[in-house]
């Protein structure tokens, strides 16, 4: 397995592994939904899961993978109000926890640069097309 590879599938299985637990736990995710949003906070707990694992799937894919990556990029820019939320909320708990809740803000930073690298491994891809294209 080519590097491109494994590190394209380490990064679906992490987005796999968080889009399950959407729906296993939903509960600490319903909690850091920003109350702005309309509706449910879990409806926003599910869509996101499946999101998650739409996402994993495009990644796991060669033929979708760099739009998957881009799309994983999207959707860890577009959660990050969430680990706002989270980190404000828990700004009074025990150091560990907002340890935890603080550490998210700047771990999507790397989840991004991860998934641009992906998306851009897989568009320099060789085509393993046989047509001679």
């Amino acid at each position: 397995m080519a590097p491109d590879d494994r590190d394209a599938l380490a990064l679906a299985l992490l987005l796999v592994v968080a889009g399950l637990t959407h729906f296993a736990a939903p509960r600490p995710y319903d909690g850091i939904v920003p109350r702005r949003l309309p509706g449910p906070a879990r409806a926003w707990t599910y869509a996101s899961g499946a999101a998650e694992l739409a996402v994993a799937g495009a990644v796991a894919c060669r033929p979708t993978r760099a739009v998957g990556g881009l799309a994983a990029a999207a959707l860890f820019v577009a959660v990050f109000p969430a680990n706002v939320k989270m980190a404000i909320d828990w700004r009074r708990r025990r150091p560990l926890a907002r340890a935890i809740a603080y550490g998210r803000l700047p771990l999507q930073v790397p989840l991004v640069w991860w998934s641009v690298r992906v998306a851009r491994a897989a568009g320099r891809a060789p085509s393993t097309r046989t047509d001679g294209s």
